[in-house]
This record gives C-alpha cells, structure tokens and sequence, in this order.
C-alpha cells in the first residue's frame, strides 16, 4: 500500500465510520474502484482505533463519568440506579453479542467477508431497514429511559454489523429508532456502545499488520491518523445533522451504491 493509498483510505475511513453507511464496505470498495489491492480486514479494523480515539476524545466527559459512577456503584447502592452506572452495565451488556458472534464467526469474516456481492446485497437491504426504522420510529424517548432490554436489542444489532455492508451505525442507530429513541439518543448510545467491541477488535488484529498479504506499518499508521482528524469531525457533524434531519439521505445513498456495487461486480467492471 502506497501513502497516496493510505491517505485515501484513512480519509474515508474517518468519513465513513459514523455515518449509517458502513466504512467496512467503503474501506472495501473504493480500492475495487480504484483498482487497488483490498486493504484486507485487519486493517480495517486497525484503521478504525482512529476513529475510535475521536470517540474517546469527543465523549471523554460522558465515558469518564459513566466508568467511575459504575465503578463507585459496585460499593455504593445509592448510585446505582442512576444513568451512569446503568449506561455501564448497559454498555457491557450491548458489547456481549458482537463479542460471541465475532468469535464463533471470526474465519467467514476473515476468509469470506470481503465479497462485493455480500456487500452491495447489505447496503441495500440494511438500508431500507433503516428507512423502516425512521418511517416507524416514534422518537419520543430520551438516553435517560432507556433499559438493559433496549441495551440487549442494540447489541444484537451491532452484532449484525459483522457482516460488512451493514454498517455498525446504521444497525445500532435504527435498534435506537425501532426502540422509540429521537435520532440524537440514538446516535449517541450508537457511539458510546461501539467502544469496547472496536477497541478489542482493532489490538487483537494489530499483530497481523506488516504480515504476508496486510498492509504495511506505516500506511496503517498515516490511515489511521486521519482515520482520526476527519472521524472527530463527522462525529460533531452527525450528532448537529441529527437534531433537526432524517435518515433518508444515507438510505438513498446506500441503495444506489448498493445497486451500483452489485452491478459493477456482475459486469466484471470490479472484483
């Protein structure tokens, strides 16, 4: 991988992490478009510690006071049915299914979940789930109601993101919107809950980077530094979009380059 490459990936990766349309799929195709080499899945999840860090940085406040509020709560009961200890627990809870699946499932992902066709097929189907979701959802609930069913039900969704197309955002942000959430809770639970699982999964793949067939150390590293500027402020973006804009425009988005992705691939335009 060149450093042209890796600026571009980085770049995208930081644009597309947060966003409903899935960096895992963009991370994937813009290389088939260019007709570059597939970054490969351990760098997808290398690069996304970037963007992993303007969470951490833009939440810390709410991550800060979230871990020592549960953490007092293990001794002190009065603490513990306040928000923070609750968003705790609700934030392990909603980390356990991706954990499972990742495991039991961690040589399709590897081996088979790059498929452009698996891909395409999800951006469209995940897509009009999440138009489902803004059509049906309510949008009356607040962070402040929410409940470790809730927190079970998002995490079932971040765990369907494994399959690339999904969109880790977009499935967590539509369980919000089909929970009754309002658009900003949604997203913002989205972020909090995604720490864990793509703070694990980036170290566990950090050993396979510089190897046979993976991209190298330092274009892993240049991606993952802008990965992280442009992250940060799609962040600040999303949560501002949110408060007075729908969905449907990361819908339309991801169906027509669902259909375009689908229709290149059987073309042999890409592989």
């Amino acid at each position: 991988m060149s450093a042209f490459q890796a600026i571009v990936l980085g770049i995208v990766q930081g644009l597309t992490e947060f966003l409903p349309i899935s960096s895992t799929a963009h991370l994937r195709i813009v290389p088939a478009f260019c007709g570059w080499d597939d970054p490969g899945s351990a760098f997808t999840a290398v690069v996304q510690l970037g963007t992993m860090l303007a969470v951490l940085i833009y939440f810390r406040a709410d991550l800060w006071r979230i871990a020592t509020t549960w953490l007092r709560s293990l001794r002190d009961r009065e603490l513990r049915g306040t928000l923070d200890a609750r968003m705790g627990w609700y934030i392990g809870l909603g980390t356990v299914p991706i954990a499972i699946f990742g495991l039991i499932f961690s040589d399709q992902i590897e081996s088979g979940g790059r498929d452009l066709y698996v891909i395409g097929a999800m951006l469209i189907v995940a897509g009009l789930v999440l138009l489902a979701a803004e059509r049906f959802s309510r949008r009356t609930r607040t962070l402040e109601q929410i409940t470790a069913r809730d927190a079970t039900i998002v995490g079932l969704a971040q765990a369907a993101a494994l399959v690339p197309g999904v969109s880790r955002s977009g499935g967590t942000i539509s369980a919000g919107l089909f929970a009754g959430f309002d658009r900003e809770s949604a997203a913002r639970y989205s972020f909090l809950l995604s720490v864990p699982a793509v703070v694990l999964s980036g170290l566990f793949e950090l050993r396979k980077i510089g190897g046979d067939g993976s991209a190298g150390a330092l274009p892993t590293l240049i991606a993952t530094i802008l990965a992280f500027v442009v992250g940060y402020a799609s962040i600040a973006w999303l949560l501002r979009w949110l408060v007075s804009h729908s969905t449907v425009v990361f819908v339309i988005y991801r169906v027509g380059l669902g259909a375009l992705v689908l229709a290149l691939a059987g073309a042999g335009a890409i592989s």
